[in-house]
């Protein structure tokens, strides 16, 4: 029988991380965190990391695991979150992929191969001249010409997922979310369950201001100057995250105070927007829309494990 998985995704805000601790106590597991910035340590308030105290006891894992030095990709995840989940059966319990990275979710739930993937030097260094020289959004731009769907699943400002799009396409003749698709269709190894956490557009928007400035007043702007102070820069993969750049740049003296609040707000809103987009394409989730259970959780809970013992996951 095909190991047990279960993964609990949705849009930044929309209350992941307490749902899974609760879903976790319930029934023996342990959580694998499928988010690009919660792996880095010293980058706690932008990052929304879960605090110790909030884990309850439940074992987490990929969370301070690299230094904001060090890159980390879906390679790297996909390798780590494997050995963590190898770790993770052997202990018995159910392993709970929980996050807002979609591909990243995707990369283990179908196990994506990634040793045919390569990359061309001489087409990354001209598409990262081409952003110097028109800037984020030309170079987006080029993207929707060619791959449509991609450009909306993927944030104007992530200069580093847009390149790789675009060289994928220079490279095969064809667009990088076809051959995501393709994967997607593959069958997965698990016997698994793929939640999605939704929550009405108003309520998210105005919960994701709520939350940018409630880091605010815990300290973001201290942290990013700290890891300014240690040496972080903005070509530095880590410093790309929602919160950091913006801030990054009020540091630099590029932008005001103001701006930097007022753009993290936007395009917090917008990278919600592509993450919900992403999930909408995932044919075997089974969306949870928080008012639906009237915004109660145990109810959420119940009714998440009923289709875990229908599934087969829990007896």
């Amino acid at each position: 029988m095909n190991p047990p998985l279960i993964i609990i995704a949705g849009p930044t805000a929309a209350g992941k991380t307490r749902l899974s601790v609760r879903l976790a106590q319930k029934i023996n597991g342990s959580i694998i965190s499928a988010d690009s910035m919660q792996v880095y340590r010293g980058m706690d308030i932008g990052s929304a990391k879960i605090r110790p105290e909030e884990m309850q006891g439940v074992p987490h894992y990929l969370i301070d695991e690299l230094t904001p030095e060090e890159e980390f990709n879906v390679v790297r995840f996909q390798a780590l979150a494997k050995k963590y989940l190898a770790e993770i059966y052997a202990q018995g319990k159910i392993p709970i992929l929980v996050g807002g990275t979609g591909f990243y979710i995707q990369s283990v739930l179908y196990h994506i191969d990634f040793t045919k993937e390569t990359s061309s030097a001489d087409i990354r260094t001209e598409l990262e001249s081409y952003a110097a020289q028109h800037g984020k959004a030309a170079l987006h731009q080029l993207l929707f010409e060619v791959d449509e769907a991609s450009a909306k699943a993927i944030h104007p400002n992530n200069q580093k997922r847009v390149i790789r799009a675009l060289e994928f396409y220079r490279q095969n003749g064809y667009p990088i979310s076809r051959h995501n698709e393709t994967e997607r269709k593959k069958q997965s190894p698990y016997r698994f369950a793929y939640f999605v956490i939704n929550e009405k557009r108003e309520r998210l928007y105005a919960q994701i201001e709520a939350r940018v400035d409630a880091m605010m007043e815990q300290g973001l702007l201290e942290e990013v100057k700290k890891l300014k102070d240690m040496g972080c820069h903005k070509d530095m993969p880590s410093m790309q995250g929602l919160g950091y750049k913006e801030l990054l740049s009020y540091l630099c003296g590029e932008i005001s105070l103001e701006q930097a609040v007022y753009t993290l707000k936007r395009d917090t809103r917008h990278f919600a927007k592509c993450q919900l987009t992403w999930f909408a394409r995932e044919k075997d989730a089974v969306w949870l829309n928080k008012d639906a259970f009237s915004y109660e959780e145990d109810a959420m809970l119940n009714h998440m494990v009923s289709i875990l013992k229908e599934k087969g996951i829990l007896s």
